[in-house]
């Protein structure tokens, strides 16, 4: 493949991911290294540049021609130059890089994108994993994709014939859920795929359960193991944001069980809208370690999910509150937990 095709699939992936986690789009552009002035050759030469912006500010794409000729050590000095040159952050971007290699450039505090593993920009209070580090196991791959798992959900917990998605043809699904029809495609081959559902029709597809809700629950929880937790990560805020976010682990807990909601609140917002959000600044003190509210960044909308359930709509919804703490190793939450699947899996 040549250079120039390379360059050009390579950005449309970049473009794709950022998309896909941050809800923003991104439209680098090429930048000639002579516009920087004097640089040193070995700069010139080791790297192409591309401006961007992400959340209002203005970036330097830098991509490394030679990766594997590079060391952590060199990036950093070459990032001090280039930041001092241009006065703006630089973010490295990479097709692949070691493991050790990406927590040596977070201990560096270096900005990179690893598109499809990684987006760290300290300087942007950004570092989503949506890849880890270590290497996936057999089950890991086997999970399901977050909007799968959401349209599994949905069924489980709209028990009412007419809510039923298996009525909705894709494209109808889509705008009803608020996906775009193709994320519904991919949904629903994931779906597929672990033989959890069957297509119908020809012109009007639709999808139906291939096991009953009780059934079904069993296979992909207990099973098979392909439920994920919706959490992404979690921050802190000292003020709640004015827009929809609902009540979540210790705070949704006394909803749904007997236990006594904790000192800190803790409430769910969809990932698209946290990061609209904080473009805007609109978050009070937002933080990694302490404040008076804790936001967990969902996967998948939250607030969808209730939508026409005869449940407290202030709370996050019995299933994927079970999904997100099941991990938890507190007794106090392990029983409640057991009180949520005696209560809500039929």
């Amino acid at each position: 493949m040549c250079v120039i095709a390379f360059i050009i699939l390579y950005m449309s992936k970049l473009k794709q991911y950022i998309e896909e986690i941050t809800g923003e789009t991104m439209n680098p552009t090429p930048v000639r290294a002579s516009q920087f002035g004097r640089l040193p050759l070995y700069l010139t030469e080791g790297y192409r540049f591309f401006d961007a912006k992400l959340m209002q500010q203005d970036l330097l794409l830098v991509f490394p021609k030679m990766v594997d000729r590079i060391s952590i050590l060199q990036l950093s000095k070459h990032n001090k130059i280039l930041r001092n040159t241009v006065g703006k952050p630089v973010v490295f971007v990479f097709d692949n890089i070691e493991a050790f290699n990406r927590k040596r450039l977070i201990e560096k505090h270096l900005n990179f994108i690893v598109p499809d593993k990684q987006l760290f920009i300290p300087e942007l209070f950004i570092d989503l994993r949506e890849s880890y580090n270590r290497p996936k196991t057999q089950r890991e791959q086997e999970k399901l994709l977050p909007t799968a798992q959401f349209l599994l959900l949905y069924h489980l917990l709209h028990r009412n014939d007419n809510n039923s998605i298996e009525h909705y043809a894709f494209k109808d699904l889509a705008k009803k859920l608020g996906y775009t029809p193709m994320a519904i495609s991919k949904a629903v081959g994931n779906l597929k795929s672990h033989d959890l559902i069957s297509v119908e029709g020809s012109k009007e597809k639709r999808i139906v359960f291939n096991r009953e809700r009780t059934e079904l629950w069993h296979f992909v929880n207990n099973e098979k193991l392909l439920l994920i937790s919706p959490v992404l990560r979690r921050v802190y805020v000292d003020e709640l944001p004015k827009q929809a976010v609902l009540k979540t682990n210790t705070s949704a807990l006394p909803e749904y069980t007997d236990m006594n909601p904790s000192r800190q609140q803790f409430y769910a917002i969809e990932k698209t809208l946290f990061y609209a959000l904080q473009r805007n600044n609109e978050l009070v003190n937002l933080n990694e370690y302490e404040g008076e509210y804790c936001l967990e960044l969902w996967k998948y909308n939250p607030i969808s999910l209730m939508e026409g359930l005869d449940l407290d709509r202030s709370v996050v919804d019995p299933l994927s509150l079970y999904l997100s703490l099941k991990d938890e190793h507190d007794e106090r939450i392990e029983m409640a937990l057991d009180q949520i699947i005696e209560n809500y899996i039929w």
